[in-house]
């Protein structure tokens, strides 16, 4: 689903984590691009960032797009991508951290580790990116925006998903919490929290049962394309929404 871009971020320094592939994170960049952006694009993947940034080069000019690999639980690396981007581009306005690791798995059998690695990756990551994206912004002294992705299954009971729910709902209550320590420094922070957008690698990890289950309970009778996942994701980074922040808004058509 395209929508013309209107120049929402015309001159903005964006960085969006878990960027490569086809899925929400590679949408929002295309997304921001369209609408006037210098983009930078990280995932952990070396290979699927190299192929998205580039056809987003090829796309919008590769003196836009900029390429850097980062894992989100790894402290040094998200440092490294902040320093980065404001190395390229001279500085940062927008960090969108859309970095996030499921699966599926009853509590009753969860090791501790499976249930370590999707927070470190989904609350814990986003931590550090917040923290270091906040660092940056305030050194700046200008009024950027982070905007986090979080979930409905942060508020919604889902059989298998109590450590993607638990990250997700920390997500929520990091965002309205940083929000409050941004501020006074002019810095908004928000989320997005959909219910189920498509692409390749969700239809990989999730069963067709429970696809199937979660798409009937779409108003819509389908999932979200991750574009209209990433058209929200612009308007809260954009100066539409000056003058939210703490929101997390729900991109759902899911009834009860």
């Amino acid at each position: 689903m395209t929508t013309p871009g209107h120049d929402l971020l015309a001159g903005k320094v964006v960085v969006v984590t878990a960027a490569a592939g086809t899925g929400i994170g590679s949408a929002t960049a295309e997304r921001a691009l369209a609408e006037g952006a210098l983009v930078v694009v990280s995932d952990h993947h070396e290979r699927r960032l190299a192929e998205t940034a580039g056809r987003l080069g090829d796309t919008f000019g590769k003196d836009r797009v900029h390429a850097l690999t980062c894992d989100v639980t790894v402290e040094e690396q998200v440092q490294a991508l902040v320093d980065g981007a404001v190395a390229e581009f001279g500085r940062l306005d927008v960090m969108v951290n859309n970095a996030g690791l499921g699966g599926t798995r009853s509590v009753l059998d969860m090791p501790d580790e499976e249930w370590h690695r999707v927070l470190d990756v989904t609350l814990n990551g986003t931590f550090r990116c917040t923290r270091a994206a906040l660092r940056q912004l305030v050194e700046q002294g200008t009024r950027g925006v982070i905007v986090n992705n979080a979930s409905v299954i942060g508020w919604r009971a889902q059989a298998g998903q109590a450590h993607y729910a638990a990250a997700k709902a920390g997500v929520m209550a990091l965002t309205r919490c940083s929000a409050m320590d941004a501020a006074p420094h002019g810095i908004r922070v928000n989320a997005v929290a959909p219910s189920l957008a498509m692409h390749p690698f969700l239809a990989k990890v999730t069963s067709e049962e429970l696809l199937s289950d979660l798409t009937g309970r779409e108003a819509f009778g389908r999932a979200a394309e991750p574009a209209e996942v990433a058209n929200v994701i612009v308007f809260l980074a954009s100066d539409y929404s000056s003058y939210l922040t703490g929101e997390v808004v729900s991109v759902s058509s899911q009834h009860p």
